[in-house]
């Protein structure tokens, strides 16, 4: 079992930048994949990021590649995602999730674990 807090969320400008912290706590994140998710009102909730077991391995949505970058820090069980040039249409409730798959998962489906999110405003 594993409990997943996001942290790091608020209000910020287009152009701007955030980092949202995922904290796990239980058995340790570095036996799970984790990836950020993102649902903005009336949407389906989308993926963002995801990162390998070791932290080795990446991938990201087009939407955000280039801009966000996830990492993990193992010994603290704690997952990152630093964005820049944030966007208004990036604005969302951000979730958390880890994955007991050996890939970089990128569907809902492939994740055991989440989070409660965090909110993300970028005001244009």
């Amino acid at each position: 079992q594993v409990q997943l807090v996001e942290s790091g969320g608020g209000l910020v400008q287009a152009g701007g930048s955030l980092r949202l912290s995922c904290a796990a706590s239980g058995r340790t994140s570095s036996s799970y994949a984790m990836g950020w998710f993102r649902q903005a009102p009336g949407n389906e909730r989308e993926f963002v990021a995801a990162i390998s077991r070791s932290g080795g391995s990446t991938y990201y949505a087009n939407s955000v590649k280039g801009r966000f970058t996830i990492s993990r820090d193992n010994a603290k069980n704690t997952v990152y995602l630093q964005m820049d040039s944030l966007k208004p249409e990036d604005t969302a409730v951000y979730y958390c999730a880890a994955s007991r798959s050996v890939r970089i998962p990128s569907f809902e489906y492939e994740y055991d674990y989440w989070g409660q999110g965090t909110q993300v405003t970028v005001s244009s």
